[in-house]
């Protein structure tokens, strides 16, 4: 049955690359994932482009575990060399936008769900979800799912980490931030220049260090990526904006994060959002405890997933390379998802 599997997810992973899934128009792909489901008479049901299914024998008093991956794609960037929606084997790799990020996963936890949906007796039940708007951490991804799935104990996140354990992750808080001053000629050098107070607090974003350190992830880490001010030569500028990263670790929540830069920095500073926390699962977890005695092995992963919207503990476990994520001409080597699907599988099987 897993070989059978193994070669159906090869097949269905080149007809997902065959059909454009930029977030939030993922209608396309949305089809084929319900196809797959009827095609091995799995119940299903969607919601936005999100699909998703539980096990055949469903058990409300067992625990509950999630497998997930998703189907979006980011657009193709200008350097591909090859059609990017065009499936091509060669040398043993397999071609295509979405093919490495995440669609490798998604195939290999969709044959790996359909392996365990019809087993009884199982000690957890399991829910698949195929998502949605991963790439651009949008509304109607994930977690919109959350308030409609069964309750979940724990999740499987399929992102690239080479099948190597990801027990936590960084999360992201971005925040928009404006030094202000006053308007002035600069010939008379008359006024407060915006863009000296940026500097200041630019400055701080760059050296400050916070004080506690993750032993998975280690430091929280700021980065300054965009920056604009002033209308023309003369005008000293009343207003300097820009843009900050910040990859929050286990150590703090990004809230806790957000006031101490807002204690620090005299600029005006705005968070987009405080949903995409850091994530983390115990690695005394049986999961993890699992995937070690199969000789993986834990580590950090700096890299945003949907880890970010579960308050439950997660890993993030997944063939391919996140190196490759969104590099023209993207691939996963055939033999990835034929060793994924097997692991995955043992994993599971060590718990269950």
């Amino acid at each position: 049955m897993i070989e059978q599997l193994t070669k159906e997810a090869i097949e269905f992973l080149k007809n997902l690359i065959s059909k454009q899934s930029f977030s939030g128009e993922e209608n396309e792909t949305a089809l084929l994932i319900m196809q797959w489901f009827s095609s091995h008479n799995i119940k299903f049901e969607s919601s936005k482009h999100n699909v998703w299914a539980k096990n055949k024998y469903f058990d409300a008093a067992k625990k509950t575990i999630l497998l997930n991956s998703h189907h979006d794609t980011v657009k193709p960037n200008k350097n591909y060399t090859k059609n990017p929606l065009n499936p091509e084997i060669s040398n043993g790799k397999l071609y295509g936008l979405g093919s490495n990020d995440a669609g490798g996963c998604l195939v290999s936890l969709l044959a790996t769900f359909t392996y365990f949906y019809d087993k009884d007796n199982l000690n957890y039940n399991f829910v698949l979800v195929a998502s949605a708007e991963e790439e651009s951490s949008g509304p109607n991804g994930l977690n919109s799912m959350l308030p409609i799935i069964p309750e979940i104990d724990f999740a499987i996140i399929g992102e690239p980490t080479l099948m190597q354990l990801a027990i936590a992750e960084k999360g992201l808080l971005v925040l928009d931030c404006k030094a202000n001053g006053t308007a002035g000629h600069a010939a008379h050098g008359i006024g407060d220049n915006a863009i000296y107070n940026a500097i200041k607090d630019i400055h701080w974003f760059q050296t400050f260090e916070f004080p506690k350190i993750s032993e998975t992830l280690g430091k929280v880490k700021m980065t300054v990526t965009q920056i604009n001010a002033g209308s023309q030569h003369n005008v000293i500028p009343a207003n300097c904006n820009y843009v900050v990263d910040v990859r929050v670790t286990d150590a703090y929540t990004n809230l806790e994060v957000l006031e101490i830069i807002q204690n620090n920095v005299k600029s005006e500073v705005k968070e987009r959002s405080l949903r995409l926390n850091s994530s983390s699962i115990p690695k005394k977890h049986p999961i993890v405890k699992a995937g070690i005695k199969l000789g993986r092995k834990t580590y950090g992963s700096p890299t945003l997933s949907d880890q970010s919207v579960l308050s439950c503990p997660s890993l993030k476990l997944g063939l391919g390379d996140s190196l490759r994520s969104h590099t023209a001409d993207e691939f996963i080597y055939v033999n990835e998802i034929e060793e994924g699907i097997d692991l995955y599988i043992k994993i599971l099987n060590e718990i269950i």
